[in-house]
């Protein structure tokens, strides 16, 4: 994940592509098992749809050439709508493409199998963003409640998805869901920061489950972690926490 968001340019949001681009070149190069990660803000959603979603099109498209696969992640929930509307435009013409629901929020359930009877495949996450409540959920409880609902759904619809936490709770009950319904190890992924709980990464791939590490990078990283911080200082405590734990 190339790191950058809510470009004020077209001339930036070209230059954002044309990195996924390059980024999927290079994985092709190296023979990685990797693909790339990009916020419609990045390419200019802010800007212009019709551009953006152009934009993203590149990007699948050369993704689909290569045999790969992009993901587009979700902000917060003013955009949540306008990223969905790109995506299932995009997939219709391209199944290189993917994105990401956030399990607080309350339409998640929805969007969800929205997205299952389109074939797009999802990553399933909890939520990075301060949300109000009139859009999503406040207590973790219900966080966690809605996860394990959506986490169901996703291994339930045959297709392949990603769960991406690093709650143990969180994994246990993707684990157990799993084995009650036989549904095999290579037919979803567990996805999780770079860095964070290297001890849980290991111990999943050691039992057999495919552990896909989510490597945000650039010059952008200042913005991006003042951003964060502000919005959500839960989330830096988090990787404080989490970061040299073994």
């Amino acid at each position: 994940d190339l790191l950058g968001e809510n470009t004020i340019s077209r001339e930036d949001a070209e230059k954002a592509t044309d990195q996924a681009v390059a980024m999927l070149d290079r994985i092709d190069r190296e023979k990685v098992d990797s693909n790339v990660s990009v916020k419609l803000t990045q390419l200019g959603l802010d800007l212009d749809t019709d551009f953006c979603a152009q934009n993203l099109i590149r990007i699948a498209r050369d993704a689909a050439a290569k045999g790969n696969f992009v993901r587009v992640d979700m902000e917060d929930h003013h955009y949540t709508q306008r990223t969905l509307d790109i995506v299932l435009r995009v997939h219709r013409q391209l199944e290189s493409v993917g994105t990401v629901i956030q399990a607080y929020l309350y339409r998640s359930e929805q969007d969800v199998r929205t997205l299952i009877q389109n074939a797009v495949r999802i990553r399933l996450c909890k939520g990075a963003y301060l949300e109000p409540s009139t859009v999503s959920f406040k207590k973790k409880s219900d966080t966690d409640a809605s996860f394990v609902r959506l986490m169901r759904l996703l291994l339930d619809s045959g297709q392949y998805h990603a769960i991406a936490t690093h709650d143990e709770a969180m994994i246990a009950a993707t684990e157990e869901y799993a084995r009650g319904k036989n549904i095999s190890k290579d037919r979803f992924e567990f996805q999780m920061l770079y860095g964070i709980r290297r001890d849980l990464q290991l111990r999943l791939v050691q039992q057999g489950y495919n552990v896909r590490i989510y490597v945000p990078y650039g010059n952008r990283w200042y913005p991006y972690f003042m951003r964060r911080l502000a919005e959500r200082p839960a989330n830096v405590l988090f990787i404080a926490r989490n970061l040299f734990r073994e």
